[in-house]
This record gives C-alpha cells, structure tokens and sequence, in this order.
C-alpha cells in the first residue's frame, strides 16, 4: 500500500512540474543587434521573420533594438539571433562571423568591438 501511495505522490509530482513549463505562444522579447541604415534593417527583419515561430520583428535604427513577439513553442530568442548573425549582424548573444560580416554591402559595415 505505501508503494502504491509513493507512486501515486511521485506521478503527482511530475504532473505538476510539466504544467509549470507551458511555453507562451506571444512571447515579447527585445535585443540589441548592430546595424547602421534602412538596408541593415530590411535584412534584420526578414532573418528573423525566416525563423519558424516570429510573428512580429521590428528593427529601431536609432536604438539598434529589435522587438520580438515569437511563440516560444517553435523557437527561442536565440535562434533568432543565430539567424541575424549568420545574415551578418552582431547581436548581444551571437556574433556574426567574420565572413559573414564581410559579405554585409560597404555602407552596412558597422564598428564591431
């Protein structure tokens, strides 16, 4: 009897802490990317819109901060982020690679630290 009550309590217990990780499908989220002009924007927006799960990326040219509404089922800020580097845009996370950053055009090529 105390072997099936402990099973009962544990099987609870695991329940429990898998409704608790519910992932919210109009997640906001807002991260800095460098970038300098209109065309900078364009791209940054359409990498993060080619991420399964982005309803909503707007790039600030003034503030160099995309606003993210994702569904977190789908993905996470970080693959929109890997996105954005691999179009060639640092982020506050992932760096973009050299040559990615390389094939940005000349008036996109930002000061990287």
């Amino acid at each position: 009897m105390k072997n099936i009550i402990l099973i009962l309590m544990v099987s609870f217990l695991g329940f429990a802490t898998q409704a608790q990780e519910k992932k919210n499908k109009n997640a906001h989220y807002t991260t800095e990317v460098n970038g300098i002009c209109e065309q900078c924007q364009k791209r940054i927006q359409k990498a993060a819109f080619s991420v399964s799960g982005v309803k909503s990326a707007i790039w600030s040219i003034e503030t160099h901060q995309l606003s993210l509404i994702l569904n977190e089922e789908k993905c996470s800020p970080l693959d929109v982020k890997k996105a954005i580097a691999k179009v060639g845009h640092d982020t506050d996370e992932v760096k973009a690679t050299k040559e990615d950053y390389d094939n940005l055009h000349s008036c996109c090529k930002y000061e990287r630290l």
